[in-house]
């Protein structure tokens, strides 16, 4: 993790809430003691197991692979405002494969933006998840995980104490992120997904609680970031924060509009610091990673239900995006529930995304706009392996130093 280059400090140290330790070590997973343990080091003892270890220490030289533990399990958990997201997976050559993964709605912010604490509800609600979260993580024998979360953890009086809760009932310790560390996971998860080509980038993730833009240069295995924003406002947060329409036509436009202006204000920094380099450039691409593009761009497919491998990585234009956003913020509840991918869960939610989809095409008009259904999770995973890999790697240097001498 260490090795990939957080977004600039300068101007936004100041605002980071919440912290990240950066150690890989503080999120071994401790698995609890098993009936066969005798068995497995007795097995490990044996002499054809020794031939076996030796052999592969001395095979392994500068040119192994980089992730070379390709048994082990590694998992990435993400709480976010609305959801709670496990995958877990095992290196594969340079990539992973996901062998096993969750995902359930939460809705730990609701009546945050009001009350500024988690609720007793959404506690329990989200609770009841981390508990099936573990359970697989068992099950798994995970090797090495990292859990996260993000802006209700950081925004609620009782974060903290939640956190203390979760690992109390559960085992898995949560760390509450900053926004810049959320900004760069989502930014090493999907960056791949980027329209091929020249010219400067914006990734976005549009969350529960929060909405992260980031700017890139691309090229090499890593884009450089040159800048990045977040503001508190993601689906769950701004549809708090806006008053319920009248069931009229009119009042729906109403609050639709007051939800543009509230992220256009909040946007409107980084806009300004972006704005020349987007017209200074012939070609600029975006890239947006949220349940907000993907459930627009199922919509965009005609898709009847939600299929991953139809959306991970589409390009959309943009305008396309754009109409089917100012549709559904005319239709009733009712109406939007009724449509295939969106359903009782997002039937509200949406409408405030699609504002903020709305604003990030304002101020970065890409004509074409990539989808991704992947971010920070497979940004935790690609850091847990490669630096689990550089560890492994360093230790066998070690060895075989001793042994030369």
């Amino acid at each position: 993790m260490a090795a990939h280059a957080p977004p600039g400090r300068e101007e936004n140290d100041r605002k980071k809430r919440g912290k990240s330790s950066g150690k890989v070590a503080d999120f071994r997973y401790k698995r609890p003691e098993r009936s066969d343990k005798k068995e497995r080091a007795k097995a490990k003892s044996s002499p054809a197991s020794t031939a076996k270890r030796q052999s592969g220490k001395s095979s392994r030289g500068k040119n192994s692979p980089k992730w070379s533990n390709s048994r082990q399990a590694y998992a990435a958990l993400d709480l976010g405002t609305n959801n709670c997201r496990l995958l877990i997976a095992r290196p594969s050559g340079e990539h992973f494969t996901v062998i096993d993964a969750f995902s359930r709605v939460v809705k730990l912010g609701e009546g945050l933006a009001a009350n500024g604490r988690l609720s007793d509800a959404a506690m329990e609600r989200t609770l009841g998840a981390l508990k099936v979260c573990a359970e697989k993580l068992r099950r798994r024998r995970v090797h090495l995980a990292r859990s996260v979360a993000t802006e209700a953890c950081r925004r609620a009086e009782n974060g903290p104490e939640f956190i203390a809760r979760v690992r109390e009932e559960t085992g898995i310790a949560l760390d509450i992120i900053s926004a810049e560390e959320e900004a760069r996971l989502a930014v090493l998860g999907c960056h791949i997904l980027l329209d091929e080509g020249a010219g400067p980038a914006v990734i976005f993730d549009i969350g529960g609680g929060s909405t992260e833009l980031v700017l890139i240069e691309p090229g090499g295995p890593v884009p450089r970031i040159l800048d990045w924003m977040s503001v508190p406002f993601g689906v769950v947060s701004l549809t708090d924060s806006v008053r319920a329409p009248d069931g009229t036509a009119d009042g729906r436009a109403a609050r639709y509009a007051e939800m543009r202006r509230m992220v256009s204000d909040s946007f409107a920094p980084f806009a300004r610091r972006i704005a020349p380099i987007g017209k200074q450039s012939e070609r600029i691409r975006l890239l947006g990673t949220s349940g907000t593009v993907t459930t627009l761009a199922s919509l965009h497919l005609e898709l009847p239900h939600y299929d991953r491998k139809a959306v991970d990585g589409l390009i959309v234009p943009s305008e396309a995006m754009r109409a089917i956003s100012e549709k559904l913020a005319t239709m009733s509840r009712g109406e939007r529930q009724l449509l295939p991918c969106i359903g009782d869960d997002r039937a509200d939610l949406v409408v405030a995304g699609c504002a903020i989809l709305e604003l990030i095409l304002d101020i970065w008009p890409a004509p074409k706009l990539g989808v991704a259904d992947r971010g920070i999770r497979e940004g935790i995973l690609r850091g847990l392996i490669a630096a689990d890999a550089m560890g492994e790697q360093h230790k066998a240097d070690l060895q075989r130093s001793r042994v030369e001498a």
